[in-house]
């Protein structure tokens, strides 16, 4: 195990990276409605410049994760830093909605590196009764990013435009590139007989990109079609990962792993019960509260700064109590919190909304920490790199479906249309049926946490 010096500079550069990429996600959420006035796209395609983002990431991540397990951890996390900060340039330079997109899919292939890494370093860096508290250090970080980015997005999208929301990233990627080749001398890497699997990679990547498309098609044929390429494609990809010798997943890891294999399944579910919450509720207080965008960011950090605030508390307590138990009451709260926002109308009020996000930012603070420890305890040293992979494939995975389903609700309720005032009804029945889809969702969770049996540490 590590040195305590060592540890230190794990967990900063972790943390600082762990800070960069949700600060961009979030922020990005409040300039929607700026991005869509500027390239007079409709409601359906601006799904796609968040979603774009997350499907690049979840195809890649898992690969990526398995490959910085053979090269080394830090080479892929610098690279993986640099290729986002690259990408945020595009980004803010981009000309029309398909460049941004391609930007963004760049941007994702940065974030793959980066998810697949940092985790992993921490894991292995910080033995298992100290690794709670890290992780929850880390998690913390994120929610900052989370928290700051809808107040920093709307500032600089109503003052700078939304290009400032990316370009505001790229001082920030460039600090922790810095710090990365400067602190971050020590990873730890397979022995080099290890073999990539790249067939596994691609047929990975390419059901995942398939199915994601049919998602986004549906309810046409077309996008029926999709679905089920996209899910014989991953049958195929099951089928070679059970009889290659070096798979990009180790899938008896499900099958022999009870605590990882539900786990794993409580982190896909949650995340696709909730990502979709702060997208629906940019455009809610934007277009039916009528706040700016600094106003509509100001109410989104109630929920990121609730779960900066309890992660480490939950961290702790995962590293004393049952993951099962905290995690699982966690969700339970995030159903709940769900379940009111779909009563949400015209005429509820500011606080309500607030109130809500608070209760959902308790509830997921609660599960994120005690799951993602759960999981690391749950896996030899040597599938750290692998267990951080599919763990935030997972999270991505439910992120991508999350905006599916609110892509699905866009296509029933609206259509190929612009949100416009004359559509306002149809937008808010269309919300309250995501919040109804994702509260039920969650609700399955909590049975997915429960059954993940206790860890032994």
């Amino acid at each position: 195990m590590a040195d305590e010096t060592t540890k230190k500079s794990v967990l900063f550069v972790a943390t600082l990276s762990g800070f960069l990429t949700p600060l961009m996600a979030s922020s990005i959420n409040v300039a929607l409605p700026a991005i869509q006035k500027d390239f007079g796209v409709d409601a359906i395609l601006l799904t796609w410049i968040p979603t774009s983002y997350l499907l690049s990431t979840s195809m890649f991540l898992v690969p990526l994760g398995k490959l910085a397990d053979i090269l080394g951890r830090r080479k892929i996390f610098v690279y993986g830093i640099s290729i986002f900060t690259f990408a945020s340039c595009l980004s803010a330079a981009a000309l029309n909605l398909a460049m941004l997109l391609a930007a963004r899919v760049v941007q994702g292939i940065g974030t793959a590196m980066i998810f697949g890494t940092g985790m992993a370093m921490l894991a292995t860096a910080f033995p298992p009764g100290e690794r709670g508290k890290a992780i929850g250090i880390n998690v913390t970080a994120v929610y900052i990013g989370l928290s700051v980015g809808p107040l920093i997005g709307g500032i600089l999208t109503q003052y700078f435009s939304w290009r400032g929301v990316f370009a505001a990233t790229i001082p920030l990627g460039i600090l922790t590139i810095y710090v990365s080749l400067a602190k971050l001398t020590w990873a730890w890497r397979r022995p080099p007989s290890e073999r990539f699997d790249i067939t596994g990679s691609v047929l990975y990547a390419v059901s995942i990109m398939v199915l994601m498309l049919g998602l986004s098609a549906v309810p046409s044929a077309r996008g029926i079609v999709a679905i089920l390429a996209g899910t014989i494609l991953f049958i195929f990809f099951v089928g070679w990962q059970l009889k290659v010798p070096s798979p990009v997943i180790n899938l008896e890891l499900f099958r022999s792993n009870r605590a990882f294999a539900f786990s794993s399944a409580a982190a896909l579910i949650n995340y696709s019960a909730t990502f979709a919450v702060t997208f629906l509720l940019s455009l809610y207080l934007q277009y039916i509260k009528n706040l700016d965008p600094t106003h509509a960011g100001l109410v989104l950090m109630a929920q990121p700064i609730t779960m900066a605030l309890f992660s480490p508390l939950a961290g702790r307590l995962s590293d004393r109590i049952e993951p099962q138990k905290v995690a699982s009451s966690g969700m339970a709260m995030t159903a709940l919190g769900l379940g009111f926002m779909t009563f949400l109308g015209e005429h509820s009020s500011i606080m309500s909304v607030v109130l809500n996000l608070i209760l959902l930012g308790l509830g997921f603070a609660l599960f994120s920490s005690p799951n993602m420890n759960a999981i690391m305890n749950s896996v030899e040293r040597s599938s750290y790199g692998l267990a951080g992979g599919v763990v935030g494939s997972m999270r991505l995975l439910g992120q991508m479906l999350s905006m599916g389903i609110a892509s699905v609700m866009f296509a029933l309720y609206i259509g190929p249309m612009t949100i416009s005032p004359e559509l306002h009804p149809v937008f808010l029945n269309c919300i309250n049926a995501s919040f109804g889809v994702f509260g039920c969702t969650c609700a399955v969770g909590i049975l997915a946490s429960l059954a993940r049996g206790k860890i032994i540490r």
